[in-house]
């Protein structure tokens, strides 16, 4: 019988889950962008993402997603020719460098695979083989959303000063922001890119940078970025337009407000408790029904988990069929396999994935994993038992 009929649930790893006050705010006439209310809205968001980001120093939004996000943060700082070192795991890592390829930069690219996170002493060596400080920029993800790796930015901060090497260190916090910690000013981070669609629960069309004052410094440096990417009318506008290379992205704005309010109400080291609490639940559950069936974690230690995504392998034909019956028979959407291929499943349909971040607590991951059980019921897929039971137990310890 099909039971989805009712508000879907969609537990893909962003878009994320918009709250009511988000969407609310947002159904609206649009708004005066020359003065007013939404002028002066903005700027109380730019604080407040500097709070979310944890610095004290420069934030800028583009109208962009995370992609935009990447390049902004490029164009500031690599000159075509200028070498980049990029630890990669999963995806996102290649997608950042290809992106730094496209703008002419040297990419030296070590990758670490999919299901772990990048090894220190392996960047370390890198570093300290560049006599010639070559290396412009480290490029780290924190958070890798289609493995659902969790990499150690501090860490490289604490390579680099042991090496003493110059480069840059930038983090893509697009899949973290707002779900794991992250301490942009403490770790030593020179510049971050987040964007709105995860952990700030609002729609796709934000992009944001945050950059310290050694990343400003570079980009005084530069020859020339192009008028649209340029960090500096944004981080210093002397017109509201400035803010976003022309108008403002106006409806995203109310969103971002909203979302912000959400955040600092429940006051950031909750909602990083709440994230880590909720993915543990998960975990839980997975590994019971690992037990006595196909099902595993693609990243084996806990630690190096993500606490906003997870990705999880079922295998052929198994995760398609996941898949597919949640979405139709109960209305919870899961993420795909993305580029989580292997010999054999090209396109990664063996595997799938739970996005847990942003606007979440524990009836919708208790809903959403009592769901994945029905499936593998309806399906005859193998599985092991206590899987909810072990959830709750994490849930109840908190």
């Amino acid at each position: 019988m099909n039971l989805s009929y009712g508000r879907p649930y969609l537990a893909i790893p962003g878009p994320s889950v918009m709250p009511e006050e988000v969407l609310r705010a947002m159904h609206r006439s649009s708004p005066n962008i020359y003065e007013g209310a939404l002028v002066e809205m903005t700027e109380g968001i730019i604080p407040d993402l500097k709070r979310v980001a944890r610095t004290e120093h420069n934030a800028a939004i583009y109208i962009s997603n995370g992609h935009g996000a990447w390049e902004a943060a490029l164009a500031n700082v690599i000159a075509p020719g200028d070498r980049i070192l990029v630890p990669a795991t999963g995806r996102f890592g290649h997608g950042w460098a290809d992106m730094a390829d496209g703008l002419g930069a040297d990419i030296q690219l070590i990758d670490f695979g999919r299901n772990q996170p990048f090894d220190l002493n392996r960047v370390e060596e890198a570093l300290r083989a560049d006599k010639d400080h070559k290396i412009k920029a480290v490029l780290g993800t924190h958070v890798d959303t289609s493995s659902g790796v969790l990499n150690n930015i501090a860490g490289l901060r604490t390579v680099l000063d042991a090496v003493g090497h110059p480069a840059l260190l930038m983090a893509d916090c697009v899949a973290s922001l707002a779900c794991d910690r992250f301490e942009m000013d403490e770790w030593g981070v020179d510049v971050m890119v987040g964007a709105s669609q995860k952990g700030l629960m609002t729609p796709p069309g934000l992009g944001f940078v945050f950059a310290g004052p050694r990343a400003v410094e570079v980009r005084a440096g530069m020859e020339r970025v192009s008028r649209y990417w340029d960090w500096v009318p944004r981080f210093n506008p002397q017109g509201f337009y400035q803010h976003f290379g022309g108008t403002a992205p106006t409806h995203h704005l109310y969103g971002l407000r909203a979302a912000l309010d959400m955040i600092h109400g429940e006051g950031l080291e909750h909602v990083w408790q709440r994230h880590d609490v909720l993915a543990r639940a998960i975990w839980a559950a997975a590994d019971k029904w690992g037990e006595d069936g196909p099902l595993t974690l693609n990243v084996a230690d806990a630690d190096q988990r993500a606490r906003s995504v997870t990705s999880l392998r079922l295998g052929l034909p198994y995760g398609h069929q996941l898949r597919e019956w949640v979405e139709t028979n109960a209305g919870v959407t899961l993420g795909i396999g993305l580029g989580m291929s292997e010999e054999g499943d090209p396109d990664g349909r063996g595997y799938f994935r739970i996005g847990h971040m942003g606007h979440l607590n524990a009836h919708m991951v208790l809903g959403m994993l009592g769901t994945i059980e029905t499936a593998f019921k309806a399906l005859d897929i193998p599985h092991g038992s206590g899987a909810l039971e072990a959830a709750t137990a994490v849930m109840a310890a908190g």
